[in-house]
């Protein structure tokens, strides 16, 4: 038997809102009708508890599980967080700015700093 949005939010606590995030998320996918209706099974309202279970245990949020399952998925993602994650960060070179937007650039860091020393 399977239950409907509606149904399946009552049963889980979550609002149909809710379950249509998580299914956009990739975290539950129901089965749809013949209409295109939203049907939740025992399996898909098993993971929406124990989901609300994790989130709960371990203070994460919808978004956070959903970026987790990306990486699970995407390893040209997952290589350039790796990445970034391992690269040793260095002061960027300054930029070439012409006379008058360094003049400018000067203008507003020495107004800055009088109005720190006030």
């Amino acid at each position: 038997m399977a239950l409907t949005i509606n149904e399946a939010a009552t049963a889980t606590g979550w609002s149909p809102r809710m379950l249509r995030y998580v299914e956009q998320q990739g975290l539950v996918e129901p089965a749809r009708s013949a209409a295109g209706y939203r049907l939740y099974g025992p399996a898909q309202l098993q993971r929406l508890r124990s989901l609300r279970a994790l989130l709960e245990t371990h203070g994460v949020e919808l978004g956070d599980v959903g970026f987790a399952l990306r990486l699970r998925r995407e390893n040209e993602l997952a290589s350039a967080l790796d990445g970034w994650f391992d690269e040793i960060p260095t002061a960027p070179e300054p930029p070439d700015l012409p006379a008058a937007d360094e003049r400018w650039l000067a203008f507003e860091q020495d107004k800055h700093q009088h109005l720190l020393n006030l």
